[in-house]
This record gives C-alpha cells, sequence and structure tokens, in this order.
C-alpha cells in the first residue's frame, strides 16, 4: 500500500463510499503485501507493526519452529505426496498428534490440511437428517457453514445468550436423534467467551453433543494455554469434539480434531476431510511439533500474552475507546460509529506504519464495523501504547468529520 503524502483527514474529506469498487478511493485495505511494508519499514518513524497476525506467541519467527520446518524438508522434502489413508503417513505426523492429545489431557488428536475444513467435515460426518445443529449466532463462518452444509434442522441461539439455547433445547430436543451444539472457544471477532460449565451441564441434561472451536483459544486461555477447559477448570473429556488449529499459537497451518480415542480412530477412516485430503507437510508438522514444545516449556509465554491484551484492553477503556464484549484475551476488537469511521481509523493507522484492517461487512453485523486487534506476546508495551494513542486520535478526527459533513 503507497503511503500518500496528504493527511488522513484530507483525504477522508474527500467523502469515499462503501460499495464495490469504491470501498476506499486511497486503494482498498485488503490483500496488502505486508512482507514490502516490513521492508521498508524505516519509512514510519516508529517503524512498521502489525496487528492483523494471529501470532499469538511470537513463535512464527522463532529459531526452534523456523530451524524445525527447514530440517524437515531437508529431510522429507516438501509434501507427503497423498492422503495419509491410502499414501501412508510419516512418523511425524502421529508425533506430533500424541503430543498435543496428551498436551490438551484427551485421548487422541488427528490433523487436517485445513482449519476450515475441519469444522465443515466434522459437522458434516456427525449428523444426518433426523438430527439438530444449534450454533451460536456469532460462531466461526466454518461451524456455520458446515452446519448448513448438513441435512440435519438448523438452529441458532443469540450470542452467548444460553437462555435462549435452553430455550430451543427444550422446544426441540424431544423432535430430534442426535443433538450437536456448536460454538467458540475464544470468539475472533469479539474477543469474547461463553460460559462453558454451564453450556457442559446443560448438554449432559439434554443428551447433546458439544463441539467447541478452540482455535483462538489453545496457547491463549488457562494459566498453561490449554484453552477454555483449562481456563473454568473443567475435564476436557467432558466435551465430545475440540477443534484447533495449528496456524495461530502454534505458527503453522492446517487445523486438528481433539476427542475421544475412538472417536479419532473412527474419523481416521470416516472424515471427508482427512480420507480425501492430502496429508499435512513435513515443514508443517514439525514447526507446529516445535511451536507446541516451546509452550510447554516456556508457558510464561502465554502470561506475557495475557499481560499485554489486559494492558491493550485497559488502556482502550482509559481512551474512551469501544471494545464490546472483549474480555483481553488475544483479540481486542476496537468498534465504531459507522463504517466511514471504521476505514478513516485504519487508513490513519496505515499511514503510521501500523497495519490493521477494518472489518466492515465480513465477518460481523453491519451495523457493528470495527478493527480487530490481534495482541502477541512478541508485542512491547510500547507498540500497544503506539497503537491506542493512534487509534484515539483518528477516532477523534473521524468523529469530528463526520459531525461537520452532517452539519453541511
Amino acid at each position: 500500500m503507497k503511503t500518500k503524502n496528504t493527511s488522513f483527514l484530507t483525504f477522508a474529506e474527500r467523502r469515499f463510499r462503501l460499495s464495490g469498487r469504491a470501498l476506499i478511493e486511497n486503494g482498498h485495505p485488503y490483500f496488502v503485501p505486508t512482507d514490502d511494508l516490513e521492508a521498508k519499514a524505516e519509512q514510519w518513524p516508529h517503524g512498521f507493526l502489525s496487528m492483523s497476525h494471529y501470532d499469538y506467541l511470537g513463535l512464527m519467527h522463532h529459531p526452534e519452529t523456523t530451524g524445525a520446518a527447514k530440517e524437515a524438508i531437508d529431510a522429507q522434502g516438501t509434501g507427503v505426496g497423498a492422503s495419509r489413508l491410502v499414501g501412508g503417513e510419516r512418523l511425524a505426523h502421529r508425533a506430533l498428534e500424541n503430543d498435543m492429545a496428551e498436551f490438551l489431557g484427551v485421548g487422541g488428536v488427528l490433523s487436517v490440511i485445513s482449519g476450515y475444513l475441519t469444522n465443515v467435515s466434522v459437522i458434516g460426518l456427525l449428523l444426518g437428517p433426523r438430527d439438530l445443529v444449534i450454533v451460536d449466532e456469532l460462531a466461526h463462518n466454518s461451524i456455520i457453514m458446515g452446519a448448513r452444509g448438513t441435512k440435519a434442522r438448523f438452529e441458532t441461539y443469540a450470542h452467548n445468550d444460553l437462555d435462549d439455547l435452553e430455550r430451543i433445547l427444550r422446544e426441540h430436543r424431544a423432535e430430534h436423534g442426535r443433538v450437536l451444539i456448536c460454538t467458540d472457544g475464544l470468539f475472533s471477532m469479539d474477543g469474547d467467551i461463553t460460559d462453558l460449565p454451564r453450556l457442559l451441564d446443560m448438554k449432559d441434561a439434554y443428551d447433546a453433543w458439544l463441539l467447541l472451536d478452540e482455535a483462538h483459544s489453545y496457547g491463549v486461555l488457562g494459566e498453561t494455554g490449554r484453552g477454555l477447559c483449562e481456563h473454568f477448570g473443567e475435564d476436557p473429556n467432558r466435551v465430545e469434539i475440540a477443534i484447533g488449529t495449528l496456524s495461530k499459537s502454534f505458527a503453522s497451518s492446517g487445523g486438528f480434531i481433539a476427542a475421544n480415542a475412538d472417536v479419532i480412530e473412527w474419523m481416521r477412516f470416516c472424515l471427508p476431510g482427512f480420507v480425501y485430503s492430502v496429508g499435512l507437510p513435513p515443514a508443517t508438522v514439525a514447526s507446529a511439533h516445535a511451536a507446541l514444545n516451546l509452550l510447554k516449556n516456556e508457558p510464561s509465554r502465554v502470561a506475557k500474552l495475557r499481560a499485554n491484551s489486559r494492558r491493550f484492553l485497559t488502556k482502550a477503556a482509559e481512551a474512551g475507546l469501544d471494545t464490546g464484549t472483549a474480555i483481553g484475551e488475544a483479540v481486542v476488537p476496537i468498534l465504531f460509529e459507522t463504517p466511514e469511521d471504521c476505514v478513516f481509523v485504519a487508513e490513519a493507522l496505515m499511514q503510521q506504519g501500523i497495519y490493521a484492517p477494518p472489518v466492515v461487512h465480513v465477518g460481523v453485523p453491519k451495523d457493528m464495523p470495527r478493527i480487530r486487534f490481534f495482541i502477541s506476546a512478541a508485542h512491547s508495551e510500547a507498540d500497544l501504547d503506539r497503537v491506542i494513542d493512534a487509534v484515539a486520535k483518528a477516532s477523534e478526527a473521524a468523529a469530528a468529520l463526520r459531525q461537520r459533513m452532517s452539519a453541511e
């Protein structure tokens, strides 16, 4: 993204429109080559700073993760060449899955080439036309699409409103065979969590299964990063299916399922997203396994991430910024009154070397535009203070401009 000499206030006064190619006049803020921005960091007084990458534990460039990936490529090549079922697997696949299962305290783990595909494939495997799937309305799109893609009855409940969930269960449980409740461990757009103890008791009372997407909560929640169950002190084996990703705290890519050992063994032969997809490549497995070992050996990274997240949330509140329902755990959105304000602030940040794209119509309700900030253990306090100061000043300028324009 080229930085123009005009101030962001001058830019905003050109009254950009949020539609189609006219998203913003300065060139839309998506698909930006961030490696190019990093290479040109000297153009900003305080350098380039990304707040848009979920490298929660700061392990993407750690010498142990990058070194493990390089060694794996040298030893085994760049890919595995086939589905693990028909083409065989590598010893490293089972080693990662076994160690991950032990870390999470569950019976087994199965890795899948895509985190998105993991949810879609698992939900499709579990449910049939006589069943019911109930999803938190703000659950990740992969859950929504997976649920809609089945022949099961599909219902949503108001975000984190377990009274609404219980109403649906009370009214419809008896009409269906299997019932699957789906929700996120840490919601990626709002930075909040569900009341897991009550949810577990509720699903047991109504003989339902729970699918808990822990993509953003493994490595983040709990004293040692074991997720929402550790956060609440609950036995992870009470959750029938947990979904994880290797692309966030584990600094790699792909997804995985954590469940009872027999369920995992069944899925090795029946889960379409595993059976009909290539296995994870050697470098991916190696870097993720190295990240897992770092997490186990250095739980202080989780503590640092939490301290950074709480600082960011506190500073935002002190600046009068709206962080919605975020609890201060890795994901902290800042909400704006209008999409125009949101884009305005994102552009102001980019002109100061801070990359944090606006979220206006994709992934959030149209009346809740925001900039979503991903906090990392690698961020310094100065980084976080710099961002909040920049957002606060740009927000004031955006509000003043909106008032002036509405008065014209």
